[in-house]
């Protein structure tokens, strides 16, 4: 794999988009590491460089297109075109639907669904040039199955599977490749934290999954790194669950 091409990773501060950055930039890539979390950003990053990654840190809401445009120019002036997008930043609660308000409904559509949109069409020019690029989007099984009180959430996922079958069509003439990768449950801060207040119980969830435990932020980067790579040129429009056999 050409290891000299331009990651872009959003949410990459913590969980699965961190734990994405880290294996894009141990494998050599400059790799760009968007969140809004700034403080944990730029602690991880300067962990990474450190370690020798070849890491920019851009402080962007993927909600807001002028913030993504402001970091994807530092990139471009940074470590040139981009390459391959990895949009994973999202949020993730628990409402019961009579009780959801439109903010709560809409703060997820913007950030989990409308902040993909942003992350992938403003880099898609980069790779049209370029005749090559990879997208490879981290959906949800909630987007797959539901989620009971996840309304929101499950419909922005099962929106982000449906963008990239769409654009694994569209794009496809241009040398660029679509999928999607959609977790069940992983081990992350974001997972903790639910469990902390009540809200994810693990030990339950961890029932329902063939493969009794949780994933980890490695193998969801694994899954990610296959799909950017020369190997997958002929993978397009595909959702790899890496989900322990918890949705078949």
């Amino acid at each position: 794999m050409n290891n000299n091409r331009v990651v872009v990773v959003t949410g990459a501060a913590a969980g699965i988009g961190l734990g994405i950055a880290e294996r894009f930039a141990q494998d050599g890539h400059p790799t760009v590491m968007i969140d809004v979390q700034e403080d944990l950003l730029e602690q991880e990053s300067k962990r990474l460089q450190a370690a020798g990654a070849n890491v920019l840190a851009c402080r962007a809401d993927v909600a807001n297109r002028a913030e993504i445009e402001t970091a994807y120019s530092a990139a471009r002036s940074r470590f040139g075109p981009i390459s391959i997008v990895i949009p994973n930043a999202g949020i993730a609660n628990f409402i019961p639907f009579l009780s959801m308000k439109i903010e709560d409904w809409q703060r997820v559509i913007d950030i989990n669904l409308t902040g993909v949109f942003h992350t992938v069409q403003a880099a898609v020019p980069d790779m049209i040039e370029a005749k090559w690029g990879r997208i490879v989007t981290i959906s949800s099984q909630a987007g797959q199955s539901g989620g009971p009180q996840q309304a929101h959430y499950s419909a922005s996922k099962g929106g982000v599977i449906g963008m990239t079958k769409a654009l694994a069509r569209e794009l496809a003439p241009h040398g660029i490749t679509v999928n999607t990768v959609p977790p069940s449950l992983v081990d992350t801060p974001q997972a903790r934290r639910s469990e902390a207040v009540g809200e994810f119980p693990l030990e339950m969830i961890v029932q329902m999954i063939p493969i009794s435990r949780p994933g980890q932020p490695s193998e969801i980067a694994s899954a990610c790194a296959f799909l950017a790579s020369d190997e997958a040129s002929y993978v397009t429009g595909q959702v790899l669950g890496v989900n322990g056999g918890m949705y078949m």
